[in-house]
Parts: structure tokens; sequence; C-alpha cells
């Protein structure tokens, strides 16, 4: 630094020294520049606090908000960032629930409910990602841009002037011992520099419709975002409706035990199983034709010409089996087709 330099520094010091601690009076900035410097002041604070806030609401949690951050370099490129880069709460919950209802097996009501909800969840969580990084790109990125440069180049011009008033003032206490050029050079300085600080604010603040604008994005993004939600959940509501009403609809299968193992008690010997055998039950009596039958476990009504309807509880001569899903019965005199999945055969057809 030149002698010149060191100088202006300590003139600079002495003055700050004699203004904080022996409470001399320094030049004072008129009321607008003042009000100015307020304003830009609290506008500086709001755009801070507000990025900040953003940054929790669009991720709650501390380590996804980090990884939020690192999102500044990639969003520089626009339309480049496909993916948030973390996993959004909605996909985790998703992935969960659509793993578990595979496992249970979607043809059950448990499962293929679980299934379909883990779908609509995922789906959320790309609606989520889609909500981060265009609030990212349309509202906190040029947010963080108006602090990098324009915030900070204003911050600048009043540090600026602030050392300028402060070598004005100490040149200006010392008029006689310091030349009058270099005092009213000092001036000229210091004008100079509250003029550029005051055209700064005044075009901070008079621009702040980008602001507004900004803000119109922040909304829009959140709009599309909850309208894309609604149309995700309401068509899960649906889907969901329409399984319950399949499932009432549905004849109820009554559960049928299975037989009893008949434990007989005989003579003990080495081999035995302490004194007694373990056989199993006896085949059920047929009837007295033992001819081949089937149980109704369900009512079944007729819609077509050749069907044979019945109650829960009957019990069915069987005749021939059709195929694969249909028999042939005899009831009440009667001989028609059936359902298989209807009854329960407790004499089977020969083979």
């Amino acid at each position: 630094m030149s002698v010149a330099g060191l100088k202006k520094q300590f003139y600079k010091a002495s003055q700050m020294v004699s203004e904080k601690v022996g409470g001399a009076e320094g030049t004072k900035l008129d009321e607008e520049f003042k009000d100015l410097e307020k304003k830009v002041d609290v506008t500086n604070k709001a755009v801070m606090e507000v990025i900040s806030k953003t940054s929790e609401y669009l991720q709650p949690n501390p380590a996804s908000r980090a990884k939020l951050s690192m999102l500044n370099t990639m969003s520089k490129i626009r339309g480049q960032v496909k993916s948030p880069g973390y996993p959004q709460a909605e996909g985790l919950l998703g992935e969960c629930m659509a793993k578990y209802g595979k496992d249970l097996g979607e043809e059950t009501n448990f499962g293929g409910a679980l299934f379909d909800v883990g779908e609509s969840m995922k789906r959320l969580a790309e609606v989520k990602d889609s909500l981060d990084i265009d609030v990212k790109q349309n509202f906190i990125d040029p947010l963080q841009g108006l602090c990098d440069k324009d915030l900070r180049e204003i911050q600048h011009h009043l540090k600026k002037l602030e050392g300028r008033r402060l070598d004005f003032d100490y040149k200006k206490k010392r008029q006689g011992k310091i030349p009058d050029e270099e005092i009213r050079q000092a001036l000229e300085k210091f004008h100079e520099s509250k003029e550029v600080a005051e055209i700064s604010m005044y075009n901070l603040l008079e621009t702040d419709i980008e602001q507004v604008s900004q803000l119109s994005s922040l909304v829009e993004s959140q709009l599309q975002y909850h309208k894309q939600a609604v149309q995700i959940l309401e068509e899960l509501s649906d889907k969901l409706g329409d399984r319950m009403k399949d499932a009432q609809s549905r004849p109820r299968k009554e559960y049928i035990p299975k037989a009893k193992p008949v434990i007989e008690f005989g003579e003990t010997n080495e081999q035995s199983n302490g004194g007694f055998t373990q056989t199993s039950a006896p085949p059920a009596r047929n009837s007295a034709t033992e001819q081949p039958c089937c149980k109704a476990i369900y009512e079944f009504e007729p819609e077509n010409e050749g069907e044979l309807g019945f109650h829960e509880g009957d019990i069915i001569t069987l005749t021939n089996q059709i195929d694969e899903n249909w028999y042939e019965g005899m009831l009440r005199g009667q001989s028609g087709f059936f359902p298989l999945n209807y009854v329960e055969v407790i004499v089977p057809l020969p083979h």
C-alpha cells in the first residue's frame, strides 16, 4: 500500500475512534438517503430469510435441505436438472407400500390396495420433484442472484461511502493543518460515493416488480403441484372405492375345518410313541350309493339356459366335468351346468 493509502487509512481510523469513543459528530446524511438505506436493509434481510424458509418448506428434513443446496451449480444450466437428487418422503412410502402389496399378492384385497396406493404415492413424489426444481430455478435462484449481485454491490457502495465520509470529516476537523485542496477533493469523493450508492439503492427499490414476478412463479409452481396431486389422489380414491364395492359384492367363502387326526391307544413297545399311535381320520361316509357329489358353498343363480341353480348347503350329484371351471350335475330332478368354484367336492368323479 502506498504512503497516501496508509495516511488515508489512518485518517479514517482516527475519525472512527473520535466518534465512537469521544462522541464527535460526523457529517449527517439527509433523511431521504437514510430512508432508502433502511428499505434496502429490510429488503436484504427479507430476501435472505425467505430463501431459507423456502428451502425448509420444500424439504423439512435438514439432511435433504443440504442436498437441495447442492443444486445451485446444476440449476444454472437451465433445463438440465431433471431430478432434485434426493428421495421424496412420498416416494419412500410408495416404494414400501408397493413392495408389500406385491408380497401379499395383488389378487388379495389388502395387497392390491397397498400396491395401488404405493404407485400413486410414487407419482406424487415425481410431482413433488417437479415442484422442487421449478421453485429452485424460478424463485430461489433469482433471489439468490439478487443477494449475490445487486445487494452485495449496494453494500460495497455504502461501505465505500462510509470510508470517504470518515476521511472527509477527519480532514475537515484539521482545516488549516491540511491543505484546502485536499479537503475539497475529499468532499467531492464523498458526494460522488453518496450519489453512486443512492442511485443503486433507488434502482433496486424501483425495479422490485421483478421480485413480484418471482413470487408469482412460486405460487404458479405450487398451484400446478396441488392440481396434479389432487388429480392423482382423486383417481386413487375412485380406484379404492371400486375395489371396496367389488369386495363387498363377492360371496363370502366359509371356513371349512380340516378333519382332526384320531389317536388310537394300544400296547406299549419300544417303537411306540408313549403307548399310543396316531392315525388319520377315517374318510367321511359317502351317501348310500357312494355316488360322486359336491356341496354348495355359495348360492348360484343361473343366468343362461342349461345352468343349474342351487342354494348354499345343497348336495349336488356330479355327472360330468365339462372343463377345469364347470361341472354338470343333478339336484331335485333338475340337470345342468354350474361353476366349480361355487362348490366343494365331497366324492370326486371317477377318473
